[in-house]
């Protein structure tokens, strides 16, 4: 992506190479790291949704779901009222998993199921950030299953039964074990710094990576028309963060 003084833009021959499915209803773009979803003040090539509005000359064009800024992985893209609308209602009638894969501190031993409430932190100086809370706070569950290990690190598989803000980083955070890269837990200060000046030295030697080692890598609706499963591989700097560290299959 070119760079510009406040951040990136998209060229259309990037996207091309990122859309994995495409059919006349639909389309599927494996989102790489650093790209945001939702329209930016800086014109349309700026954003994902912009883009692919261009890319495709459709205006509308429906996004029933996002992703982080920092967070790669499958975005479902619907080219008509009909299909946004069928993706939509298994959204509200909770017909929908989200599988992610995510590199962790430490070495988890075993599959875990974390049900621990979620909220705001109201002790962090970061306004956005979130905490396991031991009252009140909305109900979540995230189950995290270990795949590959080494380094220091862990591959897992992550389900997240609930969708709560923040919800994967929270609990893996809580578990001592937080989402390699991730500049928000356990360590809002290092968030707060990278707003304020980019990434700094300090960044650098405290982080293994430049952003959240969070990648969505399968959505399955249940529609009416059955079982639609999307899915997107791992991008090349989670998979080279794996090679680097030996991060081998158990």
């Amino acid at each position: 992506m070119p760079a510009t003084d406040w951040g990136w833009l998209i060229t259309p021959d990037e996207l091309k190479q990122w859309i994995c499915l495409d059919t006349p209803d639909l389309f599927v773009v494996n989102k790489p790291p650093f790209v945001v979803c939702h329209p930016s003040k800086k014109g349309p090539w700026s954003s994902l949704i912009g883009a692919c509005r261009e890319y495709y000359q459709l205006d509308p064009l429906h996004m029933p779901s996002r992703l982080d800024r920092e967070t790669s992985g499958v975005v479902v893209f619907a080219k008509n009222v009909a299909t946004a609308s069928r993706l939509q209602r298994a959204i509200a009638d909770r017909r929908v998993q989200k599988l992610y894969r995510a590199i962790l501190h430490g070495e988890l031993a075993r599959p875990i199921l974390v049900q621990q409430a979620i909220g705001r932190d109201t002790n962090s100086v970061y306004r956005t950030r979130q905490c396991v809370l031991t009252s009140g706070g909305q109900a979540a569950q995230t189950e995290f299953i270990p795949v590959a290990m080494g380094g220091g690190y862990t591959l897992a598989e992550v389900r997240p039964l609930t969708g709560r803000l923040h919800q994967i980083r929270v609990h893996a955070d809580w578990l001592g074990h937080p989402v390699a890269g991730d500049k928000l837990y356990p360590d809002a200060s290092l968030m707060l710094e990278f707003v304020s000046q980019g990434f700094t030295p300090r960044l650098l030697a405290a982080l293994p990576l430049a952003r959240h080692a969070l990648h969505a890598s399968t959505l399955i609706f249940e529609t009416e028309t059955g079982i639609e499963r999307f899915e997107a591989p791992m991008p090349e700097d989670l998979v080279e963060f794996c090679r680097k560290f030996s991060v081998t299959e158990i």
